[in-house]
């Protein structure tokens, strides 16, 4: 498992080799929330191959974006990603703001 010290994340798909087959994680980590409404380039980009699933856990404000399919992750201090058995796996340390 590898830590990344991130304020977003974006998760996204592209196919991989051929459309039957498993596809492509990409996880694009920022130093800013929302990071799509600005255009901004991630600091850091992991593409992991040939993954069936992504599973995010302990983290409990995520928005999926349908235009775009992709998953954003704010306020973030931290972000674990382990992967076994094509399996991608999202931890990591979330500050919520406080809800008026």
């Amino acid at each position: 498992m590898d830590t990344y010290k991130a304020k977003s994340v974006v998760v996204s798909r592209k196919p991989g080799k051929n459309k039957e087959g498993l596809w492509t994680a990409f996880i694009g980590l920022f130093d800013d929330n929302n990071p799509h409404l600005k255009a901004k380039v991630p600091k850091e980009v992991l593409e992991i191959r040939e993954v069936e699933k992504v599973r995010i856990r302990d983290l409990r404000n995520i928005s999926f974006y349908l235009l775009g399919n992709d998953i954003v992750i704010n306020n973030l201090e931290t972000v674990s990603i382990d992967v076994a058995n094509n399996i991608v796996t999202l931890t990591g340390k979330q500050t919520l703001p406080k809800i008026k």
